[in-house]
């Protein structure tokens, strides 16, 4: 990190951001990457080398502060599995379950009488 000071408010509480988002991060990942093998959990793609920065590390109740020390909230997906994951938990939250419900048959009939009064009409 650069050892300047930020000019304005904004530089300083991003700058304040980075440095908490790092420090959170770089403990739980470095501790993931031990603890489990280097494969996606969702599409068993493995990871090496320059690649393991494509290899995330995701929350499973999705709580970025309940990190125990089994590992037992994590999962290591890659960046693509891990998107998916997050889509899935915001359209959750937006539309309510994913499970169908059964859906009613109509009881009435808008329609019912159209005959009859475009007939009246002329």
């Amino acid at each position: 990190m650069s050892t300047q000071k930020p000019t304005s408010r904004v530089d300083q509480v991003l700058a304040e951001q980075r440095e908490y988002n790092a420090k959170r991060a770089g403990g739980y990942r470095e501790r993931a990457l031990k603890l489990y093998p280097h494969v996606c959990g969702r599409c068993a793609r493995e990871f090496a080398g320059k690649g393991l920065s494509e290899l995330t590390v995701h929350h499973r109740d999705h709580n970025h502060d309940n990190n125990p020390n089994d590992g037992s909230n994590w999962e290591l997906l890659c960046v693509y599995c891990h998107d998916e994951e997050h889509t899935k938990f915001e359209n959750l939250v937006r539309y309510g379950s994913t499970t169908e419900t059964e859906v009613k048959a109509a009881t009435s009939n808008p329609f019912a009488d159209l005959k009859a009064m475009m007939d009246g009409k002329k």
